[in-house]
């Protein structure tokens, strides 16, 4: 009984595995979306931090070259 179900186990994953490699083309709209998103947040967080972050720069350079 046990080994029937591991030879069943051993079956399944062996054919989802081809199924999984076999299927190259993926999710792109997916992929695309994720990219798109992550740029969008990029560009948001850097134009609400930049100038906070701009200022913090040239004040600790300002410190370290004691101009």
């Amino acid at each position: 009984m046990f080994h029937m179900h591991l030879e069943r186990l051993r079956h399944r994953a062996r054919f989802a595995l081809r199924d999984a490699v076999e299927d190259e083309r993926g999710d792109v709209p997916g992929w695309v979306l994720i990219t798109l998103m992550t740029a969008g947040l990029v560009v948001l967080i850097w134009a609400l931090a930049g100038p906070a972050l701009a200022g913090l720069f040239e004040q600790a350079i300002e410190r370290v070259s004691g101009l």
